[in-house]
């Protein structure tokens, strides 16, 4: 398909800075139709303004000029008009091209990233047949489009497949930035910089004039601590599984990115070296990680391995399609001819954040202050790495470790038989390491070897048993040659306890250690269970490669007894949303949803088909429920009680969305936790629930109310006040009463407590009746079965304005909130409020409401 003499002949390379390609081209690769090729979306201020969307097929970028840019709309059908194929190296390209120039304006990187075709045909021949249908993995585009020709060659459409996002999305108008530079298409056609502002800021910081010596820097370094902690003072970081590095831009010269061993890696990761000499800034020094995330959005050091040792170009070049990479940039050691190691930490980042873009492939890397702990329990609960303390107020400590900085692994623990072991060297000859495997989908499989944490009183009390039960081959599958070649093997009759830092995509433990040997049947020790996104999303990989034995694949382990199956089955049609994803959405969320279900009586709504399919309540949990999953026997029905992670998913996987949860708890049957008031629009406004609820925040705040506020997940909010088992369920239906009767005779136009719908004229109902006993509401955080898989949020009052949209909040927005801001509604479950001081100020209000001769409620 290489043909760029249109290409050239357009353009004056003595005039213009674009690239022009090679005079001969190397062969383009031998490509799989659905293997990642490279795509890129360049914004470019021409006679008008417009977008340019490339395509990497066999050795050029097929190009369309799309006039009004990408809609994540599938409503929206964009124009495409088809242009020259332009040389792979434009895919890079950002700057001006100069008045009389063809296409004479400034251009940035708009978007880039991979793609991949996922009609069985290659790029090519959707191109000759006129429709390609394209899976993009960009930093803004990602998800299904489609290109089809309508008529001649160059008249295309371009739109998204799907549904648009819930929360309104456009990137295009959302997000003007550059993924290279941050520099929206605007300031790079005027020349801009960060110049003038870093300098401003590290002269006002005090920061000394001197340049740093590139040759001598190396990394902070951090200490390891026992386990997290919240401290004023001090700020709280992701921590990366990647490649650690210092990004140097000289104010002459190339980029280094800079290792701790002191070795250049610019060559080995282009990408990262090309963003960061886009960067608006002359020369600087910066701290981070280079890292390859996963389909789930994790740091994966197993990824970022595939590249670590790459030298030649070639395989550089292919490597950065197939495993691309990002750096997170967390710290700033310096910047034109100023010092800033010596400032506090705090003010480096500051001023990071002047010129690091919070989007592409060189990210700014965020914190939280003072609050550890609830970024561990978030980090914990998302299966990441673990955090970085570091004290706010530190200097930069050039490659020396420190007490400033401390690193809290959050550990991951599993059981593993015993399965064999094999020599050692020196003065542990006897026994090196263990062999060890699990179960999986019904079978022992090799789970890798341990011999780190192993004493000798563990070896002298294991041993004899091990040799007593010696077995010529494996007991499991899976065993490396060269294991099985060197090692010994024992019939399963011991398991022990190991902590390690991730499971591979080949199934073993890394970096695995010995803690303790169990009094555990070995037959019970299953493959711990991997996240729930990243099996759907390893499944959605396979499926795409080999559809028939994918969608026939048993279901994954993640506990001896239960079985997650069908994890591709779509359960939301319009946008592809998979039964897996649910699963994936219950499991990130699990340390903030797990309080609200433990001990509480659960109401499920399956839709074994999905959202468009039959459905059905289910109050009773059926006979055939396993024995582990908890149930309580009430008014004649045993209800489901989840109160771990694997009881949840046991029933999720039955195909319940919706979780609705009893304000009781099953050992407190009588005494509700709290009180709510849902506030139900039924086609009111939506901006009359918001001031409603405004106005009972203002009546809560007058008495002294602890008081809370989530979405439904549908159309209204929810209301809740903490009881704490003060009153029986009668008891909080009738204050519940006084609630929305008052909120009703201050707001009589708005507000309502009539049931019926025909008798509602308009107004909002607040329901008070969902606080009698057996009755529910949706759990927060439970995922409704409606368009977009909206999700009932909790909101601090603060976003509880004319702004607030709960469409925004879905199974894949939702865990990121939780993760950056925690739960705001986890004081719910705390102490019951002073009732009298509530009804105190109630009574207040009515008084002078009274004397001002209030409107009567027309309910």
């Amino acid at each position: 398909m290489r043909d760029l003499d249109d290409y050239r002949r357009k353009r004056d390379p003595a005039r213009t800075p674009e690239p022009f390609g090679d005079d001969v081209a190397a062969p383009a690769a031998a490509l799989a139709p659905g293997a990642r090729r490279r795509f890129v979306v360049q914004q470019h201020a021409a006679r008008s303004l417009h977008y340019d969307l490339r395509l990497e097929v066999e050795g050029a970028l097929a190009s369309w000029a799309v006039p009004k840019g990408p809609s994540l709309d599938p409503k929206e059908k964009r124009l495409a008009v088809r242009t020259e194929d332009h040389p792979l190296e434009y895919e890079g390209f950002e700057g001006v091209i100069p008045a009389g120039s063809y296409g004479a304006g400034a251009m940035i990187v708009w978007d880039a990233g991979t793609y991949r075709s996922v009609d069985g045909n290659s790029p090519a021949q959707g191109l000759a047949a006129g429709k390609l249908d394209l899976e993009l993995s960009g930093h803004k585009l990602r998800g299904r489009f489609a290109l089809v020709r309508t008529r001649g060659e160059r008249d295309w459409l371009l739109l998204r497949k799907g549904v648009a996002p819930a929360d309104g999305r456009e990137p295009v108008r959302d997000e003007p930035a550059s993924v290279l530079s941050g520099l929206t298409v605007e300031e790079v056609g005027a020349r801009a910089t960060r110049d003038a502002a870093v300098e401003s800021a590290l002269g006002r910081a005090g920061a000394r004039a001197g340049a740093l010596d590139a040759a001598a820097l190396r990394p902070a370094l951090a200490t390891a601590a026992p386990g997290a902690f919240s401290r004023a003072g001090w700020l709280f970081e992701l921590k990366y599984d990647g490649v650690r590095a210092l990004a140097v831009k000289p104010a002459d010269g190339p980029v280094r990115l800079v290792v701790r061993t002191g070795a250049d890696r610019a060559p080995v990761y282009p990408e990262v070296a090309r963003a960061v000499a886009k960067l608006p800034l002359a020369c600087f020094a910066i701290d981070g990680e280079i890292v390859a995330l996963d389909a789930s959005g994790r740091s994966s050091f197993e990824r970022i391995q595939r590249r670590m040792g790459l030298r030649d170009p070639r395989d550089v070049s292919r490597a950065a399609v197939e495993v691309p990479v990002v750096f997170y940039a967390f710290d700033l050691l310096g910047a034109l001819g100023r010092d800033a190691r010596p400032l506090p930490l705090a003010q480096r980042k500051e001023i990071l954040a002047l010129f690091a873009p919070r989007a592409g492939v060189v990210r700014y890397a965020d914190h939280v202050e003072a609050d550890g702990e609830r970024l561990y329990e978030a980090v914990s609960g998302h299966g990441l790495e673990g955090i970085v303390a570091k004290k706010a107020d530190s200097p930069y400590a050039s490659g020396r470790r420190t007490e400033h900085w401390r690193k809290i692994k959050a550990p991951r623990t599993a059981c593993a038989a015993i399965v064999g072991w094999t020599a050692g060297r020196g003065g542990r000859s006897r026994l090196g390491a263990l062999l060890l495997g699990w179960w999986r989908d019904g079978e022992l499989v090799y789970a890798g070897s341990v011999g780190s944490g192993l004493d000798e009183r563990t070896i002298d009390a294991l041993l004899p048993s091990l040799e007593g039960a010696r077995l010529p081959a494996p007991p499991c599958r899976g065993v490396p040659d060269v294991v099985r070649r060197n090692g010994r093997f024992t019939q399963p009759q011991h398991a022990c306890d190991v902590r390690y830092t991730e499971e591979t995509s080949a199934g073993l433990l890394r970096q695995p250690v010995f803690l303790r040997l169990r009094e555990l049947d070995p037959a019970a020790c299953a493959a711990p269970a991997a996240p729930v996104a990243r099996q759907a999303a390893t499944r959605a990989d396979a499926a795409a490669r080999e559809p028939d034995a994918a969608a026939s694949r048993p279901g994954v382990a993640l506990d001896p007894p239960l079985q997650l199956t069908r994890l591709e089955k779509v359960f939301w049609p319009a946008d592809g949303t998979t039964k897996g994803d649910l699963l994936a959405y219950y499991e990130a969320v699990w340390p903030c949803l797990g309080p609200y279900l433990r001990d509480r009586p659960l109401v499920l709504t399956r839709y074994p088909d999905g959202i468009e399919g039959k459905s059905f309540y289910q109050h009773q949990a059926p006979a055939f429920t396993p024995a582990w999953v908890r149930r309580a026997h009430i008014d004649g029905i045993d209800y489901f009680l989840c109160g771990d992670l694997p009881s949840l998913l046991y029933v999720v996987n039955s195909g319940a969305i919706p979780l609705h949860v009893w304000s009781a708890r099953a050992s407190t049957l009588e005494r509700p936790d709290w009180l709510v008031l849902d506030l139900d629009p039924k086609g009111a406004p939506f901006s009359h629930v918001v001031q409603i609820a405004r106005h009972l925040h203002e009546l809560l705040e007058e008495g002294g109310a602890a008081h809370f506020a989530k979405t439904s997940g549908q159309d209204g909010l929810h209301v809740l006040v903490p009881l704490g088992g003060q009153l029986v369920h009668a008891e909080a239906v009738s204050l519940g009463e006084v609630l929305a009767r008052a909120v009703c005779r201050e707001l009589p136009d708005v507000a309502t407590i009539a049931r019926p719908i025909a008798s509602r004229g308009g107004r909002v109902y607040v329901d008070y009746l969902q606080n009698g006993r057996g009755k529910t509401i949706v759990a927060p955080l439970s995922a409704r079965p409606r368009a977009g898989a909206p999700v009932s949020m909790p909101l601090p009052w603060s976003q509880v304005n004319g702004r607030l949209d709960p469409a925004r909040y879905t199974l894949r927005t939702a865990p990121a909130r939780l993760a950056k801001h925690g739960d705001p509604m986890a004081g719910v479950l705390g102490p019951g409020v002073d009732l009298a001081r509530l009804l105190a100020a109630v009574e207040r209000r009515i008084d002078r409401r009274s004397g001002a001769g209030p409107r009567r409620e027309r309910s």
